[in-house]
């Protein structure tokens, strides 16, 4: 579902988010592949910017580049996107929810997250 940003979105939040130092990429294609930032990062998925839309409820296996630059494998659906305006640096946010992620990388992104405040 595309929304404007003028649109209000409800917080419906069941994890605390930061804006941690993170990247992440499509999975598999290297280190020469562009690193998009993400926009805040929880346990239960993160908020991106994309120049290319992505359609709600696709799948994808992305890359979490951390500030150590490890690499956490994961799987996220897209739950929401919404088209920018032209100066924001990138013509979508989209929003996604991991789905499947190894506990020990769970308890990795949870490192770089810190306390909740």
């Amino acid at each position: 579902m595309l929304r404007p940003v003028s649109e209000a979105r409800p917080d419906r939040r069941r994890f605390p988010r930061v804006g941690a130092p993170v990247f992440y990429r499509p999975a598999g294609l290297g280190f020469l592949h562009h690193r998009f930032n993400t926009r805040d990062i929880s346990l239960g998925g993160m908020r991106v910017f994309s120049d290319e839309i992505l359609a709600v409820n696709s799948r994808l296996e992305l890359d979490v580049v951390l500030p150590d630059d490890s690499l956490v494998r994961c799987w996220a659906t897209v739950v929401w996107t919404e088209e920018l305006q032209p100066e924001a640096g990138a013509r979508f946010e989209i929003g996604l929810r991991f789905t499947d992620m190894a506990e020990p990388d769970i308890q990795r992104i949870a490192s770089v997250l810190g306390p909740s405040s």
